[in-house]
């Protein structure tokens, strides 16, 4: 188990006459996620709403802003409990028996056209033993072909993009593998969260995407860019793709500087949690499904 904390400091200015928002920056509430505490301020004296999406857990806070300043911010601490499985023995879940919650994330979606990538997955891995190790062999051949450097793409690209330039940041790599597991048959989806672990080279701490992949029954943890430590991956929105769990969806016209974010692991003697670490074995933080 590990105890992460984690703060998003939010801030706008917005033209009259204000804006409505949807944010999806609150911790996820889970079977293996766990919110010790949590603490949200904004500035402006408005009406709010969280509600939860009872498919993947996210939460959305929704409010309608003032023209002027609006400051959000959210500080949660969570406790994060792992499954652990052999890589070696988890297999692949046939299609016929795939369970209907895992459907949604085997078509192509907006950022993710996995049906233009099937010559390319059956080339590359179509060959391969069908399992965890297969998907280990994806997310590995998407680090290989794609370098990862800041503020090379924008909101519009997506996984061809990404095959095309080669170059990318953490959404693309999630998006690129994402669409190459699909056009396999293999159910992904794309995850947000923290960059735990990330080297401060690469920038200030940021929201983070990461993959997760259907197999043998639960989703797995993947971080195809390479760039953090998937044992620290806290749970915001879980979708599709990118588009489906933007941090801030605005209705309005409004200007912002970056998020400012901050993370770090807890430890304390006598206390059972871990200092998160790159571990070789196969991570999940969701429940097992049955088959059908």
């Amino acid at each position: 188990m590990v105890r992460i904390q984690f703060a998003i400091d939010l801030n706008y200015q917005l033209i009259y006459p204000g804006a409505d928002f949807v944010f999806n920056i609150h911790a996820a509430r889970t079977a293996s996620q766990t919110v010790v505490d949590e603490r949200l301020q904004i500035s402006q004296q408005v009406l709010t709403k969280i509600e939860t999406d009872p498919a993947t857990c996210a939460r959305y806070l929704r409010l309608t802003a003032n023209a002027g300043h609006l400051h959000i911010s959210y500080q949660a601490i969570l406790d994060i409990d792992h499954h652990v499985g052999n890589p070696d023995t988890i297999g692949e879940t046939p299609v016929a028996r795939l369970p209907l919650s895992a459907l949604t994330y085997i078509y192509p979606s907006r950022y993710c056209q996995s049906d233009r990538l099937s010559l390319l997955a059956m080339n590359e891995f179509g060959h391969l033993p069908k399992g965890y190790r297969r998907v280990e062999a994806i997310q590995n051949w998407v680090r290989r072909h794609v370098t990862f450097k800041s503020a090379t793409s924008s909101s519009a690209t997506s996984a061809l993009d990404t095959l095309t330039d080669r170059v990318g940041v953490c959404r693309d790599f999630a998006h690129l593998m994402i669409a190459i597991c699909r056009a396999l048959s293999i159910p992904a989806r794309f995850t947000t969260g923290i960059d735990y672990g990330a080297d401060p080279a690469l920038g200030p701490t940021d929201f983070h995407a990461y993959v997760e992949v259907f197999l043998d029954h639960r989703w797995y943890l993947f971080d195809p860019s390479g760039t953090a430590i998937p044992m620290g991956f806290v749970r915001l929105g879980t979708g599709r793709d990118a588009a489906d769990v933007s941090y801030a969806t605005i209705f309005g016209s409004v200007t912002s500087p970056p998020p400012l974010i901050s993370v770090r692991a807890l430890t304390e003697p006598g206390r059972p949690w871990e200092l998160p670490r790159h571990r070789p074995e196969a991570l999940s933080t969701a429940v097992a499904v049955d088959a059908v």
